[in-house]
């Protein structure tokens, strides 16, 4: 049986994999997304996780695909209470992101003008009253975070966001957010959404800091690319000619000498347990401090179906100071427990 867990100290309880879909609309079209929802829900996944901007860096995209394709599957099924939905404000709208701030639409950021609106527009394109975690997709450098809060605070006080969230914020900034709902009695972030792997510097840049400030303030920990796009099923390897894939280019320039021997460590480990690569750093991930469920993305019900074997695997003690080792970073003095 499932156990869903609670993200932070919220209300909600999630899936321990959330369905990532920057894919749908770009290299899954809805035709092949629509299985891989039925597939995920059909094993008990209830965390579905996308943003308003998706995909519009895909010609003829002009952002809000894969929202809509969420909603209309949401619509057929009927099964929109079963869910918890997650979508993110910020980002530029419009194919390539041309109706950002040089346009006269100036449909991006986090100032309460766009917010508002882009709720609305993400509300009409999931085809739902609410949403359960909305989520302001990295900073905003023109707008006071006071501004931000306050548009988010009344958007829960009318019941279109059920909880708020981050992503891409860094320590210093996610204190001063947290500091500022507290301070001005606002909405305050229950989770966060950062990269998050067992890649360097990834793992590196989350817990140098951000995971001491999720354990000690009680957020949820959601992390997008936990398998470091692809980099951590095994299918990239340092001196192999790269696969046709999307994200090969990405992938060869962080397959350093490092990061080559992390997921050699990582074939080890799933020889003994019979598992795949893939599965082993996301089993690595759940056990991690405050979090809660990466978010994984997959182009075929195949590749989603290898990815839930995550869940019937468990890691040894050994297991995990192995991969511990093998994907360590080098502390500064400020950093050692003492």
């Amino acid at each position: 049986m499932t156990t869903y867990r609670q993200l932070g100290r919220s209300g909600l309880h999630l899936f321990p994999l959330g369905l990532g879909t920057m894919q749908f609309g770009w290299s899954a079209d809805e035709a092949a997304s629509q299985p891989i929802l039925d597939r995920y829900y059909e094993v008990g996944g209830n965390f579905i996780d996308t943003a308003d901007i998706y995909t519009m860096w895909t010609a003829g995209n002009p952002g809000g695909i894969s929202e809509e394709i969420i909603g209309r599957w949401m619509k057929a099924r009927g099964n929109r209470d079963d869910l918890v939905v997650a979508t993110k404000v910020r980002g530029a709208m419009g194919e390539f992101g041309v109706e950002g701030r040089s346009s006269i639409k100036q449909r991006e950021g986090l100032s309460r003008r766009w917010i508002l609106k882009a709720c609305e527009d993400s509300l009409r394109r999931l085809q739902t009253d609410h949403i359960d975690l909305y989520q302001v997709h990295w900073i905003d450098a023109h707008t006071p975070i006071e501004e931000t809060l306050s548009a988010l605070t009344d958007l829960v006080r009318r019941g279109y966001v059920r909880y708020i969230g981050c992503s891409n914020y860094s320590a210093w900034r996610l204190m001063q957010a947290l500091w500022t709902s507290d301070a001005r009695h606002l909405e305050s972030f229950v989770s966060i959404q950062p990269e998050y792997s067992l890649l360097s510097p990834t793992r590196a840049n989350f817990e140098r800091e951000l995971q001491r400030v999720c354990v000690e303030y009680g957020l949820g920990v959601v992390p997008w690319s936990p398998l470091g796009g692809g980099l951590l099923t095994g299918k990239y390897r340092r001196g192999q000619s790269l696969p046709d894939s999307v994200r090969a280019g990405e992938a060869g320039q962080r397959l350093t000498e490092h990061n080559d021997a992390v997921i050699g460590t990582l074939e080890t480990v799933a020889s003994r347990h019979g598992a795949k690569p893939a599965q082993v750093a996301l089993a690595w991930l759940l056990q991690t401090p405050a979090m809660t469920a990466p978010i994984v993305g997959a182009n075929s019900v195949a590749q989603l179906d290898d990815l839930l074997g995550t869940l019937t695997l468990t890691l040894t003690s050994e297991d995990v100071a192995e991969i511990d080792k093998a994907s360590d970073w080098e502390r500064a003095r400020t950093e050692l427990e003492r």
